[in-house]
């Protein structure tokens, strides 16, 4: 398939206003960006409402609301917020190595930023065990260390980096300044006395050596006393006849070396700190404000050139990387589960229906079934929109193409294979079976919210004639059962029969009783009234089963005015016939006759059997033992 830069046009669905689309030669991972932080996604985690965080970001117990959304979130079963596999993965193959480093290194220094210390530790900690080699992670965890006290565990991390790139100043700067914290200011002034080998401009190394110089000085030196201090050699004279003195150098080097160099500035160095000529008097004079404007200015011009050769995430991925691992298709609807598998919701919700687990690591979703919120996965929503609009549109267009054939109440309808269902009157069911599960929802999502319900007929998978039911309401169990309110609305003859994904199907017609008029319509008028005061007379001296009946199903409709106005006839016929102890199949006779006259005969003479009382074993007294006709 062929793929293309995203279309400007068309917003991403769920998108943030920190999070835009990615299109050719952006080059930018602003997509990928944490919503909290703002920071590169590390150890993404998709909360229940479908937003996606870094991990360390929701801290070690999820929060009680989304941090965009403000949706109350859920754990559902598991104990605590797993990874996303599917963005994982994704960040693992745009993302190259040594960016995903230094942007967990990013998130380590601003949790110490932060103040929490314990949390970075545990992030830089991960860190080196994914990247043992990783000399920066190895710095920010020696730094964790220090912050937390636990000197001895840091110079261990700052010995392996200086083993590890001798040539580099870094972490001899740093070794040197964890062994000033544990008093050992010899071994320090040798730390920093070899990183200025290294770099004979590094200012922080200088100025921390010049402290301590100065301090273990019989007298203060400063440049007014001795002017001459500041034009001496990088070897310069000896203080207490041990190390050299090195003088600062330029205000312009000091900014344009020493402050980049370490990151950080004059805010944690340059505090009440003597110096040993007038060119560091006049690096005071530079303003921390300045300098942080020109650090600025230097950070955007490098993030610019970098996102000049970052390749798109459209030149990046293929449709390989979002697929489906149950369909083998683009993702459609992609939810996560609270185990980190993402799935289409249809895909995951028929696993659903046959087995409440993970269908990839068989971790329990029986509260997550029992929520029955399947939130879709915004962010792999927003990629997907992004890296394949046109193959994305396609899926979508399929989609609708088959909910518009599920829609159609005359073919393909789904069909109910269970009891005799009537026109008007209320059907209860107890849906447990996958096939029908499947069935029911899929009739929720098509809108239509009507299913075909027929009988079983020997030789045939059901039979010919059926209702058509509506469905009002649903409940919802844990194991994924249902509780099913529909009503009757028109009866219908099969004219075809077929299958769907493992239940019936049928082409239809719907039945319609013949009108009539004149003498003809007044006959039938009187022969109603007479019925419908038999059926009262039973209701009213039916036996204990009957009573029992009535109370499960109701009282007895009123009759209509126009008993000629629903296609189907008058109501409370249905009714009665739903609760006369009739054997299916006399039922099922009645219930195809097209002729209201030809049914309210045989309701009559039924009726009046019933009054007289018959003596057991007649054949209209097959009553169902199940309480249900």
């Amino acid at each position: 398939m062929s793929r293309g830069p995203p279309s400007p046009s068309s917003p991403p669905r769920g998108e943030s206003p920190s999070r835009q689309p990615l299109g050719p030669g952006s080059g930018d991972l602003d997509m990928l960006r944490c919503p909290s932080c703002f920071l590169l996604l590390w150890k993404p985690v998709t909360v229940s409402c479908g937003h996606s965080f870094c991990k360390p970001c929701l801290g070690g117990s999820l929060p009680p609301r989304c941090p965009l959304c403000q949706e109350r979130l859920k754990l559902l079963g598991v104990g605590t917020a797993r990874c996303n596999v599917v963005l994982c993965g994704l960040l693992e193959k745009c993302v190259e190595r040594e960016i995903r480093l230094a942007w967990l290194a990013a998130h380590v220094q601003d949790r110490l930023t932060r103040g929490d210390a314990e949390e970075a530790l545990r992030m830089a900690q991960k860190g080196v065990e994914l990247a043992p080699d990783a000399s920066s992670l190895l710095l920010c965890r020696a730094e964790a260390f220090t912050a937390l006290g636990q000197h001895k565990r840091a110079l261990e991390d700052l010995d392996a980096v200086c083993k590890a790139e001798p040539g580099e100043h870094e972490g001899f700067f740093r070794k040197g300044k964890v062994l000033l914290k544990m008093g050992q200011r010899a071994e320090a002034l040798m730390a920093w006395e070899h990183c200025l080998t290294l770099s004979p401009h590094f200012h922080p190394a200088r100025r921390e050596m010049e402290k301590i110089l100065a301090e273990d000085a019989p007298q203060p030196c400063t440049a007014a006393a001795h002017p001459d201090v500041a034009h001496q050699g990088s070897t310069g004279p000896q203080v207490d006849g041990g190390s050299p003195v090195f003088p600062s150098s330029s205000p312009q080097v000091r900014d344009q070396e020493g402050e980049r160099a370490d990151g950080r500035g004059d805010a944690e160095h340059g505090q009440g700190t003597a110096t040993l000529s007038q060119p560091g008097r006049q690096q005071e004079q530079d303003t921390s404000a300045e300098r942080q404007d020109r650090w600025l200015v230097d950070n955007e011009e490098e993030t610019a050139a970098a996102k000049d050769t970052q390749p798109s995430l459209w030149e990046l991925l293929s449709i390989s990387d979002l697929e489906c691992s149950l369909c083998i298709r683009m993702f459609f609807e992609p939810v996560t589960t609270p185990c980190g598998h993402t799935f289409c919701k249809e895909c995951l919700e028929r696993c659903l229906d046959h087995r409440p687990n993970c269908p990839l690591c068989k971790q329990s979703l029986r509260e997550y079934l029992k929520d029955g919120s399947y939130s879709p996965t915004v962010l792999l929503q927003d990629i997907m929109l992004a890296t394949f609009p046109a193959q994305l549109a396609q899926r979508r267009d399929l989609h609708q193409a088959e909910m518009a054939e599920l829609s159609n109440l005359t073919n393909n309808i789904p069909i109910f294979v269970c009891t005799m269902s009537f026109p008007g009157i209320a059907c209860p069911l107890h849906v447990f079976e996958p096939r029908y599960r499947l069935m029911i929802r899929r009739c929720q999502e098509t809108g239509t919210r009507r299913f075909g319900m027929c009988i079983y007929e020997d030789g045939k998978s059901f039979a010919d004639y059926g209702c058509m039911l509506e469905i009002r309401q649903i409940e919802l169990l844990a194991d994924g059962r249902s509780l099913v309110d529909t009503i009757g609305q028109r009866r219908f003859r099969v004219l075809s029969r077929g299958h769907r994904d493992g239940y019936n199907t049928a082409d239809i017609e719907y039945l319609e009783d013949k009108k009539v008029a004149g003498e003809e319509l007044q006959e039938l008028q009187c022969l109603h009234e007479s019925t419908y005061c038999l059926a009262q007379r039973f209701c009213e001296h039916g036996d204990l089963a009957s009573r029992h009946v009535l109370v499960q199903h109701g009282p007895l409709p009123e009759k209509e005015e126009d008993i000629q106005a629903l296609p189907d006839g008058p109501t409370w016929c249905w009714w009665l016939i739903s609760i006369l102890p009739l054997d299916p199949s006399y039922q099922l006779n009645l219930f195809s006759s097209t002729s209201l006259r030809a049914r309210l005969t045989q309701l009559q003479r039924i009726l009046t059997s019933l009054l007289q009382q018959p003596p057991p074993g007649h054949p209209l007294l097959e009553y169902n033992s199940r309480g249900r006709v």
